[in-house]
């Protein structure tokens, strides 16, 4: 798998390439990551778990430096690509899944096309609907052109395509509408949710004792990157007419981002900051811990292809009330585990304070978020991936042939020039023979003349 997103860096795509990679492992298969070196100095509060765990993936790290439109992430070093290709070669990969659009992109597409092997590429990100806050120094339609442009070449290379929404796989046939894609959302670890009563309680004591604030309330979760595109300034909006109603709730945004300032000014604005807590990142461990201490899960993201986020929390029985975009639209698929509700804060409103207020809907919705969320385990998933890679490969070697080392390997190989100057001296041999056979008869004739 290439990304140019991988741990420490936490977003949607490190989420499902880490999710996918391990479950892959647990069915018996191999997996190698090929992803940015990040800095030991990166910032971030998300503490890596440093013991050995029997489903880790074999892991690959370019060395990378800052991508200057985001101090989170990184840019591997193209010149590295010979040393990357080295590395692979050991592993012999069967299929180059590509699960970025950036440099490590660019390597797996070349080790594709060099080694003949299919190049299969998840089309996680809008990026046409985030490139605009990346480079706002550039008119959006500008923008939105030159990425249109490099996902069409992306999709032009790809012999097949993995898109997680009905929404994204309209978007991939208008960029190329010849192309092959497959619907495959990302599945969930339904262990990572499997929390006994006395550990959500020790959780419950020790987050009210780090945010005092917290104690007492009912909690309305929103957890993702702390950025505009996620809409969450319609979160602090509606706080107010929440609070006229139920005083005693707080909104807990569980995530870091460039914007964290921003919306924390936003919070003071609307004169909800004591209402609003901040966590920052939390680990994974942690992140399905406030799931299941929260009383509503509330997610008005536009532009998530995914929201995953919203399955995550009906994992631990906390209902829903999220915009239906996108992702969103896909996972719930109207009121299941919740509410699905238009861009409409009047709607929105309503909904949170319909959970908040009625004891015996709040249950109903709990119990079927529970039962909705079965259907995005991991291991169902999972099972349709693999067989996604054995349909693209026997297809492949169907229309390309088998895989095949590149020229430049053979002519480096000492063992293929040693075969091959076995193979030449045999054949310059044999025709030498054959013409001495030629001209003996000839010289003899001479002579008795």
């Amino acid at each position: 798998m290439f990304t140019d997103a991988y741990w420490p860096r936490v977003n949607g795509v490190t989420v499902s390439v880490d999710t996918f990679s391990r479950a892959l492992i647990k069915e018996g298969h191999e997996v190698l990551i090929v992803c940015s070196l990040y800095p030991s100095d990166y910032d971030t509060t998300l503490s890596i778990q440093s013991e050995k765990r029997a489903d880790d993936p074999q892991i690959l790290r370019v060395p990378s430096m800052p991508a200057f439109v985001t101090k989170e992430d990184r840019i591997a070093k193209f010149y590295k690509w010979n040393w990357v290709f080295k590395q692979i070669e050991s592993f012999n990969p069967e299929i180059i899944h590509i699960n970025t659009e950036v440099v490590i992109a660019e390597f797996g597409f070349f080790y594709a096309k060099a080694h003949n092997l299919p190049a299969i590429y998840t089309f996680h990100t809008m990026w046409e609907d985030y490139g605009p806050n990346y480079f706002p120094m550039f008119p959006a339609v500008i923008v939105k052109f030159v990425i249109r442009g490099v996902l069409k070449n992306i999709l032009k290379r790809s012999y097949k395509v993995i898109v997680p929404t009905p929404q994204i796989d309209a978007v991939v046939h208008k960029y190329k509408p010849n192309t092959d894609t497959f619907l495959l959302p990302t599945g969930i670890d339904p262990a990572l949710f499997n929390h006994e009563k006395v550990e959500v309680e020790a959780f419950r004591e020790a987050f009210t004792v780090l945010f005092p604030e917290a104690y007492g309330k009912k909690l309305l979760l929103m957890a993702g990157r702390v950025v505009k595109e996620k809409n969450i300034g319609f979160l602090l909006k509606i706080l107010p007419d929440i609070l006229k109603k139920n005083p005693d709730t707080i909104l807990v945004i569980v995530g870091n981002g460039p914007d964290m300032d921003f919306y924390m000014k936003e919070a003071k604005h609307y004169g909800v900051e004591a209402s609003c807590v901040f966590t920052g990142y939390l680990e994974r461990s942690q992140l399905s811990l406030i799931y299941a201490i929260s009383d509503v899960f509330v997610f008005p993201s536009l532009t998530d292809t995914q929201g995953l986020v919203t399955i995550e929390a009906m994992f631990s029985g906390t209902p829903v009330v999220a915009i239906g975009a996108l992702g969103t639209l896909m996972v719930m698929g109207g009121d299941n585990g919740g509410f699905m509700v238009k861009n409409n804060p009047d709607e929105f409103t309503a909904r949170v304070l319909d959970l908040l207020n009625n004891e015996e809907l709040y249950r109903q919705k709990s119990e079927e978020a529970k039962l909705h969320a079965k259907s995005w385990s991991i291991e169902e998933i999972t099972k349709k991936l693999t067989g996604i890679y054995r349909e693209t490969i026997t297809s492949y070697i169907e229309d390309y042939g088998r895989s095949r080392s590149p020229v430049w390997e053979l002519i480096m190989n000492k063992r293929w020039w040693k075969i091959n100057n076995k193979i030449i001296k045999k054949k310059t041999k044999k025709k030498l023979q054959e013409l001495h056979s030629k001209i003996k008869p000839l010289y003899q004739r001479k002579i008795e003349k």
